[in-house]
């Protein structure tokens, strides 16, 4: 679980720079497919499958790539903690701070589809106790919120 940090959050080139570096510290080589992969899921508006990735990344190479080859790079990325899934949508968002370590509370909207999150280690605590107490190791909490987001829940009192 995670403890106190400098929780800085990335944005484009430093986004990269950052998943880059955190990818090397893990031990792992930045390829240029590497690259591709995690350039269109951090340009995704909504959590991407390795289908979308794949199709997004055929287009803007040139080439065909194939899902199979996407989801062998996302499971290595979720590893290094360069992203999350989302177990509800079959489907990947980028971590905008791969030096932290949290369990996410991701939060999606119904209406849209985004998923935003918030880092609640005292609620993923009290689960990780609860799982322990019940005897389950090797932990990974996924707590998932659906409702309306800001700018739908907007729309829909307009």
């Amino acid at each position: 679980m995670a403890t106190a940090h400098d929780h800085k959050l990335h944005k484009g080139e430093s986004l990269a720079d950052a998943a880059q570096r955190a990818f090397e510290r893990a031990g792992e080589q930045w390829t240029p497919m590497r690259a591709e992969i995690f350039a269109a899921l951090s340009g995704a508006a909504k959590p991407a499958s390795a289908y979308d990735l794949a199709e997004t990344v055929s287009r803007s190479t040139g080439r065909r790539v194939a899902a199979n080859s996407v989801y062998r790079i996302l499971d290595v990325f979720v590893s290094a903690n360069l992203a999350r899934r989302v177990e509800s949508a079959n489907a990947y968002v980028v971590n905008a701070h791969p030096d932290c370590e949290h369990d996410c509370v991701f939060l999606i909207c119904d209406s849209c589809g985004k998923v935003g999150h918030v880092d609640d280690d005292q609620l993923s605590g009290a689960v990780r106790k609860a799982a322990e107490k019940a005897g389950f190791s090797n932990l990974r909490p996924v707590i998932e919120v659906k409702g309306s987001c800001a700018d739908c829940a907007e729309g829909d009192a307009a």
